[in-house]
């Protein structure tokens, strides 16, 4: 990615005590980080080199078995919320958490090397960005590998190590913190580096490293999950309640050319996107090749169809249709960009253009809020802006009412559970958001994190040749399947494994 390249994993700290002129010198030719600009540099590799999107997205009830005969084990295993064994290779559990520990490497090593040029004023930048990426890392691993946040629970909960060190020995030994440790240790590093975070010095690559409004969006996000909605409120406030102009424009996207839907949805110029990461994955390849992916029975049922939209339109969000047997669609949104290593084998790596932050997860957090501090008319209209943006031949006589959520996303005992109370009233609109953010974000693996956060139930159904079901899957509420199990090479070098 840049020139600065350490396997901070492999780094060793060389203790000597004498005075030898010659252990003076440095042993080798590794490079210093030594200068602000190497200290940028190093930065471009604190953001996790692996993607989520694949594991998680399986995962979720976005997803059915098409009936194929192709069966790729990774997407089978998260299918079923198994152990992806031992597998490490790209779009893995063990890939993921190994390149999101990489990354936390990196920003470790980053914030040492700010303290050893003296943590000066003009380093600030630097060290909001790394303490910004060091806490986000955390808190991926610590959605993904532990149970949901949950303030009765979360002293006890089982979290994943939280690393404030550069690494110095080549294989170390990690005691899991709790989930509550882990919360309080992202929460301090991202206040903190709210602080310093800026705008000015990442100019030329603004979106695709921590910037002001990719941090606000992250704050967001933290504070949608432990359910502090001032927080929420507070951190959301620019977008204002009619966020004219910031959000995805779908007209636009839909009239792109289809080799140029997926460049312009993880473009760093469209406004909406606030944080954009290009890791090493093939997850635009799984929405047509995955046996148990995003089918047409599920657009026509579930998710897209035009019964699903509360003023009995057509979504604007187009879709194609995908695979050798046309049984599943997608929504055309990684560009895979391919970096030969070897152009003559025609070898090399894929890297995909994936949205971590956007402007339209941050308003439908900030809609959630609204309703969750009881302030429903303003949240109604919010939800009316925001789902006319998405909505074909959407008209001023579209007015959405409370008594239009009410009925139309009825509330259902025990449905959603999340640690927190909702009225009825509060039922119905959470899930009415929810909604909308599983359709927007399809595919992208942010599904996931609403079901562990609400407790929902999913089924996941496996057919045999005969389109008989041959297995019944249910993800029951507090399932232990909900935390994913550490991943091998992980426990097997003394990481403690989740309950089962």
């Amino acid at each position: 990615m840049k020139n600065i390249r350490i396997a901070l994993s492999l780094l060793m700290l060389i203790g000597v005590s004498s005075c030898d002129e010659f252990l003076s010198e440095t042993p080798d030719n590794r490079l210093q980080i030594d200068t602000p600009e190497k200290i940028s540099e190093l930065l471009a590799d604190a953001y996790p080199d692996g993607s989520y999107v694949s594991i998680t997205e399986s995962m979720t009830d976005n997803v059915s078995d098409n009936k194929s005969s192709l069966v790729n084990i990774n997407n089978e295993q998260s299918y079923n919320w198994e152990l992806q064994d031992d597998q490490t290779g790209r779009d893995t559990q063990g890939f993921y958490w190994n390149a999101a520990y990489k990354a936390i490497a990196t920003a470790n090593q980053a914030l040492l090397s700010i303290k050893e040029l003296s943590d000066t004023p003009n380093l600030n930048p630097q060290k909001g960005e790394a303490l910004l990426a060091r806490a986000y890392a955390h808190f991926m691993l610590v959605s993904i590998w532990s149970n949901r946040y949950n303030p009765a629970t979360a002293a006890t909960d089982l979290g994943i190590p939280y690393i404030t060190e550069p690494e110095t020995v080549l294989i170390g030994s990690y005691k899991r913190n709790s989930v509550k440790e882990v919360f309080d240790l992202v929460e301090a590093d991202m206040q903190e580096g709210l602080k310093y975070i800026t705008n000015e010095y990442r100019t030329d690559y603004l979106k695709y490293h921590f910037n002001k409004e990719a941090a606000k969006a992250f704050a967001a996000r933290f504070y949608t999950i432990k359910g502090d909605w001032a927080k929420v409120l507070e951190f959301t406030e620019g977008l204002g309640n009619r966020p004219v102009g910031k959000l995805r424009d779908w007209v636009a996207y839909n009239g792109y050319d289809f080799p140029n839907k997926p460049i312009e949805y993880a473009k760093n110029t469209q406004i909406t996107n606030l944080l954009v990461g290009f890791p090493s994955s093939i997850c635009g390849r799984a929405t047509s090749t995955n046996r148990f992916a995003f089918t047409r029975a599920k657009e026509r049922d579930e998710i897209l169809g035009a019964e699903t939209n509360i003023f009995n339109k057509d979504w604007l969000i187009d879709i194609s249709i995908q695979g050798a047997s046309g049984a599943n669609v997608a929504v055309y949104k990684f560009d895979e960009y391919f970096k030969y290593t070897n152009l003559t084998a025609q070898i090399g790596l894929p890297f995909t253009g994936v949205v971590l932050f956007s402007n339209d997860e941050m308003f439908l957090n900030r809609i959630e809020a609204h309703v969750m501090t009881n302030q429903l008319d303003i949240a109604t209209a919010e939800l009316e802006y925001f789902l006319g943006t998405r909505t074909d031949g959407y008209a001023a006589t579209d007015v959405l009412t409370k008594a239009k959520v009410y009925a139309k996303y009825p509330v259902i005992a025990d449905e959603y559970t999340p640690f927190y109370a909702l009225s009825p009233e509060q039922t119905s609109f959470v899930k009415a958001i929810t909604e909308a953010r599983r359709r927007e974000f399809l595919h992208e693996g942010q599904r996931w994190f609403d079901i562990k956060r609400f407790n929902l139930v999913i089924e996941h159904n496996t057919y045999n040749s005969q389109g008989q079901i041959s297995k019944k899957n249910i993800l029951v509420k507090d399932d232990k399947r909900r935390a994913v199990q550490i991943p091998l090479n992980a426990s097997n070098n003394g990481i403690e494994k989740n309950p089962r």
